[in-house]
């Protein structure tokens, strides 16, 4: 792939570093020529995603001059200028040295990078998975996988209820009302949800009407050990680390993990 960069009287050379970079602030150029026009005060920041071999990151390292913050934002800053792109004044720039390319940056033809242009309506959607753990109470199973595009996982008792403003509710997470188990019965139909948060890279917990005082309570409990979280509000969302534990009501008690087991 990188026979461009090797040195016509060296068959044995690394890859130039110079050639590297003025490779990446090309295809940076193209991308950014699609704004032209003024467009650029919408943008964000631009994220650059390097998926090269460990045996070459010195290379790649030394193109973007890793060690001197600022240094290659101000070369895609001329870039910008030289076409007009006129990007705001607070934009950024992040390089990111990664296993994989994301699907939604545009890919280099010749190196192993992508580009993507943030906008105030485009991010880059950060992809995770989570495992819930029924530790007491009894559910439909004993224990639920969510990714971030699960959307929003409910929580609560019957799988099927109908809410106040006589709309129905699906409950991913259910108790069953006809359980034997005494913890069933201090979860509310609408009990809580989960979200994926892209911004802060995490699933975050809120308590929804049947969740929050003078009806049932949902608590957490730290991995950490520290002191219990009270939700209070249905706006405010809790962040779940691995091992947090969950507490529906009474004695109903959920986990959230990282892995299966």
């Amino acid at each position: 792939m990188f026979d461009l960069f090797k040195k016509k009287n060296a068959a044995t050379a690394e890859p130039d570093v110079k050639n590297i970079r003025e490779e990446l602030l090309q295809f940076i150029k193209s991308r950014l020529s699609k704004a032209e026009g003024g467009e650029g005060q919408a943008i964000k920041n631009l994220q650059l995603f390097i998926a090269c071999n460990e045996s070459e990151k010195h290379l790649y390292e030394a193109a973007v001059y890793a060690e001197q913050e600022g240094r290659f934002k101000d070369d895609v800053q001329k870039i910008a200028d030289d076409f007009a792109i006129g990007l705001p004044p607070h934009w950024d720039l992040k390089i990111l040295f990664t296993d994989d390319l994301p699907a939604e940056a545009i890919k280099a033809s010749q190196l192993p990078v992508a580009f993507f242009i943030q906008t105030k309506e485009a991010t880059i959607q950060k992809q995770a998975t989570a495992y819930i753990h029924v530790l007491s109470g009894e559910a439909e199973k004993e224990s639920y996988t969510i990714t971030s595009a699960s959307g929003k996982v409910t929580i609560g008792r019957e799988k099927k209820v109908q809410t106040r403003d006589s709309f129905f509710r699906i409950n991913t997470i259910a108790f069953p009302a006809e359980s034997t188990n005494e913890s069933n019965k201090f979860v509310s139909r609408q009990h809580a949800h989960i979200e994926w948060d892209n911004a802060s890279g995490s699933f975050l917990l809120f308590a929804d009407e049947g969740g929050v005082p003078p009806r049932n309570k949902i608590k957490v409990r730290p991995q950490n050990g520290g002191d219990a979280v009270k939700l209070q509000s249905t706006k405010t969302g809790y962040s779940l680390q691995a091992g947090d534990q969950i507490l529906l009501g009474e004695t109903a008690l959920l986990e959230f993990r990282n892995s299966p087991d």
